[in-house]
């Protein structure tokens, strides 16, 4: 059975974005499938001007490289909102709901530390970046702006276990009232 606080549940149905949150992450979530669908689009065509032309496109992996940093980290804040992260309630499956709603919660909340831990890591590459004014061997792209997306993106996924964390511990609070 799907709950409502919940869009994703084992067994049950996938519901629609309620939140801001959700909503949010979803259209991260799909301009980041544009991002892939884009980098999948180049690389065809790259291999495929090569193969016909003997030349592909110039610099097409370092583009590659880039975008699919940052659609990974767009997809991030989308799975967490939605609760498909991979989790194993080997252990946890005799538990009462509300055990299992506060553990979950817990790992939300060390999963939000971790992202924002990695933010904070992130910004400081993208500010070493920034001042060095450190671009790619072949294209001389500039790195910073893709790793200060990443950063936004990881701030973004941090916010979103949060979020869930604070929705499973509603949860529970209503699960305790009579």
């Amino acid at each position: 059975m799907s709950s409502p606080d919940l869009p994703v549940e084992v067994g049950g149905e996938v519901t629609a974005p309620q939140s801001g949150i959700e909503r949010l992450t979803s259209v991260v979530a799909m301009l980041g499938g544009l991002l892939a669908l884009a980098v999948a689009v180049l690389a065809t065509t790259s291999v495929a001007m090569r193969w016909l032309l003997s030349s592909p496109i110039d610099g097409d992996f370092e583009y590659v490289k880039m975008a699919t940093a940052i659609a990974v980290f767009a997809y991030l804040p989308y799975t967490q909102a939605r609760r498909g992260n991979i989790m194993v309630d080997t252990f946890t499956g005799w538990l009462p709901a509300r055990a299992r709603d506060f553990l979950d919660a817990f790992w939300d909340l060390v999963y939000a530390a971790v992202m924002a831990y990695l933010a904070y890591c992130l910004v400081y590459g993208t500010l070493g970046m920034f001042s060095s004014g450190e671009t790619t061997m072949q294209r001389q792209l500039v790195l910073w702006p893709s790793v200060a997306l990443c950063t936004a993106l990881a701030v973004l996924v941090a916010i979103t276990a949060v979020a869930t964390a604070l929705r499973l511990l509603s949860r529970r609070q209503s699960r305790v009232a009579p």
